[in-house]
């Protein structure tokens, strides 16, 4: 048998200096950012950046899962305006989780395709406008891929989207000042 140090002072040393290597791997990181197709944005006035492991582990996906490729965790200290495509034909689902800070324009299909939204997950029929509340956290980050039923997918996007904690079934809705919900889009062209 070999022995790999000649003296125990040099094996108490090797073991020493192994122990105190820097650790480089993210324990808290669940997704391969590396394939993310943008970056998490400058947020608007009022969103402060916060540390939320438990939050941004709910709002990041695996790919072709959907949910963020990335995301950033923000405390939000003035109201700020958020808009949610939704399917009328779940009403208990216009104040969900997925919203975005820009109004939604052009077709269904192209909104589908920026926000890799599936089909089976949305008609995307109507559209809400709230103010997320003053002291919620929220996620926001570019899109992770979707593979869809049928062999549809969408790529991963620049896109970003917020992730809001809404959980309609225990009253926890985080947004507030809601419009009534309106057709979307005016016409599909």
């Amino acid at each position: 048998m070999r022995r790999c140090c000649k003296s125990g002072y040099a094996c108490l040393l090797l073991l020493f200096l192994g122990a105190c290597a820097p650790i480089s791997q993210d324990l808290g990181n669940t997704t391969d950012v590396s394939a993310c197709a943008g970056e998490v944005i400058q947020p608007p006035a009022g969103l402060v950046e916060v540390m939320d492991t438990q939050l941004r582990q709910a709002a990041e996906g695996e790919p072709g899962k959907g949910k963020l490729c990335k995301a950033k965790i923000f405390l939000v200290q003035m109201p700020v305006a958020v808009y949610r495509i939704w399917d009328s034909a779940w009403p208990d689902r216009a104040r969900g989780n997925w919203w975005t800070l820009n109004y939604p324009a052009g077709s269904r299909d192209s909104y589908r395709q920026a926000e890799a939204i599936c089909p089976e997950w949305s008609g995307l029929d109507r559209l809400i406008v709230c103010t997320v509340k003053v002291g919620t956290r929220v996620a926001i980050g570019p899109a992770q891929s979707a593979d869809c039923a049928n062999g549809l997918s969408y790529a991963p996007t620049a896109e970003n989207q917020v992730y809001i904690p809404n959980d309609s079934r225990n009253q926890q809705i985080f947004v507030e000042n809601c419009s009534s919900g309106t057709p979307w889009p005016d016409a599909d062209p």
